[in-house]
């Protein structure tokens, strides 16, 4: 359509003007989604390619998440983990991690039952074979998303593109999917997790068996399609949440909620069984249970750190009922 849905510019540095120059092309312009993986993923300019720590509770950290509890969130990941197994010997499995953060990781100072302990850092290639319990914490929402708005009865695709120098959101012209609803209020902003589904059927689809674990927070098709008029994407710096998508790439973290529906579907196309959503809270109360009874029983006069760590992860006030766990298995 060539108008702009967004009349003020979004300053960018330099660096990233030349890449996005460059990934455009003659087109100058981007759909969102590959706006929102130059900006995480470009090995010179993205997000999670930048040697910094981004994950904590510093002035200079962007987000907080359960790995920030420390080695109590490893250690209920791998007691549930072994619950989940049922029986099987966690020592015939290989831990295998997908998403973590350079120097970090779920298991890197925690003691585990696995047989080993790896990770694949996010964006890099997935190789799966084996016997493996594959865990990921935060990596579906970190995958980029399409954006649409609904405009005169019909969905328009949003872009990015460079103006003088600065970011501005576009309409792009284009049919759009078949796929998105027949039906919407006048400016209703829809924003589709298509990537993440796709990064779930690579990681299904590869010959392996055992455990799928995936923390997250996403919802439903139904939710995300009707009652989230203003999209889910939005950013984080410095702890604090804004939805100036544009501002700072490369600098900022860009993040939107995931569908629980399609990642599901791909698990059960790709043989896994039992497949199950539930809240962190519950997950961990179920499946790590008694970690949490031994944990609580120590020392149970004081409420030391690894208390308030446990209290963290599990409150509902926290992130007990923010994030979710997907899991199942194939055999």
């Amino acid at each position: 359509m060539g108008s702009s849905a967004k009349p003020s510019g979004h300053t960018a540095s330099p660096a990233f003007r030349a890449a996005f120059r460059e990934r455009a092309g003659n087109r100058a312009e981007l759909s969102f989604a590959d706006f929102m993986e130059l900006a995480l993923y470009h090995p010179e300019v993205g997000y999670y390619r930048q040697p910094r720590q981004r994950i904590g509770y510093g002035g200079e950290t962007d987000f907080y998440t359960a790995t920030s509890a420390g080695n109590v969130f490893g250690e209920l990941i791998a007691a549930g983990a072994v619950t989940l197994l049922n029986g099987q010997d966690p020592n015939a499995f290989t831990f295998v991690e997908i998403g973590a953060e350079p120097a970090a990781g779920v298991l890197r100072a925690v003691s585990h039952p696995f047989r080993d302990y790896k990770i694949i850092p996010c964006g890099q290639p997935i190789a799966l074979a084996g016997r493996l319990v594959v865990f990921s914490n935060e990596l579906f929402d970190a995958q980029p998303c399409h954006r649409f708005v609904r405009h005169e009865g019909r969905w328009v695709e949003i872009g990015v593109t460079l103006r003088d120098d600065t970011l501005v959101e576009t309409w792009m012209a284009g049919l759009p999917p078949a796929s998105l609803p027949t039906a919407a209020p006048e400016g209703y902003q829809l924003d589709v997790p298509w990537t993440a589904r796709e990064l779930m059927r690579q990681i299904t689809r590869q010959s392996w068996q055992g455990l799928l674990l995936a923390c997250d927070y996403g919802k439903s098709w139904a939710e995300i399609s009707t009652t989230q008029p203003h999209g889910t994407a939005r950013a984080y710096h410095r702890h604090q949440q804004n939805k100036n998508l544009l501002d700072r790439p490369g600098e900022q973290d860009l993040t939107c909620h995931i569908c629980w529906d399609w990642l599901r579907e791909e698990l059960v196309a790709q043989g896994f069984r039992a497949d199950t959503l539930e809240s962190q809270e519950t997950f961990f109360v179920r499946q790590s249970g008694e970690y949490i009874r031994n944990l609580i029983t120590q020392d149970a006069t004081h409420l030391t750190r690894r208390k308030l760590a446990l209290t963290q992860l599990i409150h509902p006030a926290h992130l007990g009922q923010k994030f979710q766990v997907l899991h199942a298995l194939r055999t």
